[in-house]
């Protein structure tokens, strides 16, 4: 049975939520992106209008400004694209209990077999599942189907405004093989600028050259993205109930962080966010790390195991501190820092091992997680401003953002 795989975008995510509650949005050029004064300022997404001033995501706000100085800026309210993306999955549900997501916005859905189950062709089924999209949530997305994963991505980008590509065994030659080899996964600048060192340009090129050529200068990597081009790929669609593999949260600082003590205003924040994402998910982890961004932009991450598993905000500042002591060149001021706890398991099936003699380590442990469990319970209940740690009055500016931006729940990646 020839396996169909859909892979569904919706079209610029964010921009495209605002329009859809707000329909007088769709008149103006409007992005969604952060605050300047905020160091934040970047395009998160564009509508159709912005894009024809050649607005790209990514951009700063002031480079966009200058292409369109009417350009209408909303603040990202991520609540909203997290309820309504996962609407849109929902009704992918009801085609395929496969589902991956990719990102927010993103997903694979395999629908080998459903053709039968609906009495419809897999092209039928994929504009059916658009049509019902468009139809009870206002949104438009854009759809590959073909016979594996990345082709069907691959398919979902050739058109984005609401298209449906169809790469097929007999057709994917003519319509892959023209194509840059940037556009298929795991093929960015680096290795794009190695194959085209080499005279490869097109995903044809690549796939008309030697696996074992393009294996010598890219290992492993170019065996795997020479299958991908010669539509060797059988992945496999997984359920979108996906393992977590790490938590973290980073955010880039109002001004420039000087000392240890202002980093430790913005660490301990990120660490009370990290948390508490670990206790929502019933998560303990044992490898904590903290990234750093200098001032000139370069950066560094560093990683350490604790002994026993935490989803402990305290133990998780503790171990980044000392990384970063250990760490950071502090004749260059940080601008930006993050934290993540990564080799997670399930609170509930780990065994702790108690101590014979040191009860009131576990004592002491037991009381942090209820006072920060209690912290976490004032919060929700009166805003994150309500209670603070002491030393943030030291700079209230540094502390002064919200720790639910650039939350990031990370699953395994796209090859398992």
């Amino acid at each position: 049975m020839e396996r169909w795989i859909i892979h569904s975008d919706i079209n610029h995510c964010y921009a495209q939520i605002e329009e859809m509650m707000y329909p007088e949005l769709r008149n103006v050029p409007m992005a969604v992106g952060g605050h300047e004064e905020d160091r934040h300022g970047i395009i998160l997404a564009k509508n159709d209008l912005a894009k024809k001033y050649h607005i790209k995501t990514g951009e700063s706000l002031r480079d966009a400004f200058q292409k369109c100085p009417e350009l209408l800026i909303v603040p990202p309210h991520y609540d909203d694209y997290l309820f309504y993306t996962e609407e849109v999955k929902r009704i992918y549900r009801e085609y395929s209990d496969k589902v991956e997501s990719f990102g927010l916005d993103e997903a694979w859905i395999d629908i080998t077999g459903t053709e039968k189950l609906f009495h419809k062709t897999a092209m039928e089924l994929a504009e059916e599942i658009q049509r019902r999209v468009f139809k009870e949530l206002g949104l438009t997305v854009s759809m590959g189907l073909s016979f594996n994963k990345v082709f069907a991505k691959l398919g979902s980008d050739l058109d984005k405004k609401q298209g449906l590509a169809v790469i097929t065994r007999d057709n994917f030659k003519d319509m892959v093989f023209p194509l840059p080899i940037a556009d298929i996964l795991y093929i960015g600048k680096a290795t794009s600028s190695q194959l085209n060192e080499r005279n490869i340009y097109t995903l044809g090129d690549l796939a008309l050259s030697s696996k074992e050529y393009i294996k010598s200068f890219l290992g492993k990597n170019g065996e795997m993205v020479w299958l991908f081009a010669n539509g060797y790929d059988t992945l496999s669609v997984n359920s979108s109930q996906q393992v977590i593999k790490s938590v973290g949260n980073g955010i880039t600082a109002k001004h420039d962080i000087h000392t240890i003590e202002e980093a430790k205003i913005v660490l301990s924040m990120l660490a009370e966010s990290v948390a508490k994402r670990l206790r929502q998910s019933n998560k303990l982890g044992s490898v904590i790390s903290i990234g750093m961004r200098y001032k000139d932009l370069q950066g560094l991450s560093r990683q350490k195991r604790v002994d026993t598993p935490t989803n402990i905000a305290q133990e998780i500042l503790d171990m980044v501190m000392i990384l970063l002591r250990d760490n950071w060149n502090m004749a260059i001021p940080l601008r930006s820092l993050s934290i993540s706890v990564s080799s997670l398991v399930e609170k509930e099936t780990y065994a702790y091992q108690m101590s014979l003699f040191n009860t009131a380590n576990e004592e002491d442990r037991y009381e942090q997680l209820h006072l920060e469990e209690v912290i976490q319970e004032i919060k929700e209940r009166w805003g994150e401003k309500s209670i603070k740690y002491g030393h943030s009055l030291l700079d209230e500016e540094l502390s002064d953002f919200s720790t639910q931006l650039g939350m990031d729940i990370h699953p395994p990646g796209f090859l398992r």
